[in-house]
């Protein structure tokens, strides 16, 4: 299960305000700070089975690590993000849906698929800059993230900071947030960066049918 909190960061002087600040210095895990570029390709049928199925299948590129990844029942709660997630080590970008195939969820996954191609239906470009918190009772992981979200109709920008749980109690996580918040007077993040993809291209298929059906009437 994946817990994190979201936070729109609405400038880039105010996303290095963030990383800089010394707010959590004192629970701060030594030596954890780290910057790395990600690409992250989404996968999906012709007809988007997967994300009917609220199913997001991505193949990231994390430094020089590549790694697949699973992630089913989403839900969000303003800032609060939820989901099951499942990870596995790979040696190419190339789509291969097969390497979850010990798991129930894969097993799902490759029933959604069928014999239908999968393709890339968007990418997400992005700077990461991130460190790890140990409270004695919990560890965490701060991350800020600058980039694009890129789509065959348009880009978004990536502009956030997110807080997620990696042991510990969500109270914990939700009281980090509350002062990550005060300090910045930061807007909660609904929406995933996967959701956030997946709302311009359906807004952007709509259009496009729309005029389509007006140009045959």
């Amino acid at each position: 299960m994946e817990i994190e909190l979201k936070y729109k960061v609405p400038t880039p002087e105010i996303a290095d305000d963030i990383w800089k600040d010394k707010l959590f210095c004192s629970v701060e895990e030594d030596d954890s700070r780290e910057e790395m570029c990600f690409l992250a390709k989404y996968f999906d049928t012709p007809d988007c089975d997967l994300a009917k199925n609220d199913i997001a299948y991505r193949v990231r590129k994390e430094g020089s690590k590549l790694v697949a990844a699973l992630k089913w029942a989403g839900r969000s709660e303003g800032a609060l993000h939820t989901r099951q997630e499942l990870n596995v080590p790979v040696c190419d970008e190339k789509p291969d849906p097969a390497v979850f195939r010990e798991s129930d969820v894969g097993q799902d996954l490759l029933n959604i698929i069928g014999d239908k191609p999968v393709y890339s239906m968007m990418e997400m470009r992005f700077h990461r800059r991130r460190f790890r918190i140990d409270t004695g009772t919990g560890i965490f992981e701060m991350s800020v993230d600058e980039g694009v979200i890129v789509t065959p109709y348009g880009e978004e920008p990536i502009s956030e900071v997110e807080l997620e749980l990696f042991s510990g109690e969500q109270e914990e996580l939700e009281k980090l947030g509350k002062k990550l918040c005060d300090e910045y007077k930061l807007e909660k993040e609904e929406k995933s960066k996967y959701a956030r993809g997946i709302k311009m291209l359906k807004e952007n298929r709509l259009s496009k049918k729309a005029e389509e059906d007006a140009a045959g009437a």
